[in-house]
C-alpha cells in the first residue's frame, strides 16, 4: 500500500520549504511497504551547516502551519533529522549525503514525484 495521501501532501510542503531555503537534490522515498516506522523519507542536500539549520527551521515552520510538529529533531553540523513519525526529513551536507547514500540504501523503494522538483526542471 503506498504512502497515505496526507503524508504525501506534507512531504510536498516540506520539499517546497527546503527548496525555498536552498535545499538541493531532493528525493522522496515511499517506505510504506518496507517499514512500519515511517511512510516517507525526504532527503535533502544543503551546502553548509547554516543552510542545514535554515532548511530544518523552515520545514518545521511550514509543517507547523498545517498543524504538524516533529516528534523529535536531532542533528549535528552536517545532518538534521526531523521525525514526524510517518514522514522523516533528512537534511544532509553534500559530504554526508555521499557517504551515507540513503537514496541507494533504500533504492528498492518507489520515489514520490515532488511538485517543486518538477516545476524547477520545467523552468530549465
Amino acid at each position: 500500500m503506498p504512502a497515505s495521501k496526507a503524508c504525501v501532501e506534507r512531504t510536498q510542503i516540506a520539499a517546497r520549504a527546503a527548496v525555498d531555503k536552498f535545499g538541493t537534490e531532493l528525493v522522496a522515498l515511499d517506505l510504506s511497504d518496507q517499514t512500519v516506522l515511517s511512510e516517507v523519507f525526504l532527503i535533502v542536500t544543503a551546502s553548509n551547516s547554516k543552510i542545514i539549520d535554515t532548511i530544518a527551521d523552515e520545514v518545521e515552520e511550514q509543517l507547523r502551519l498545517v498543524g504538524d510538529k516533529p516528534l523529535r529533531r536531532e542533528g549535528t553540523d552536517e545532518w538534521v533529522l526531523l521525525d514526524y513519525s510517518d514522514l522523516v526529513v533528512h537534511i544532509q551536507s553534500t559530504e554526508l549525503r555521499r557517504y551515507y547514500m540513503l537514496d541507494r540504501l533504500w533504492n528498492d523503494c518507489p520515489k514520490i514525484e515532488l511538485d517543486v522538483v518538477r516545476e524547477e526542471a520545467a523552468r530549465g
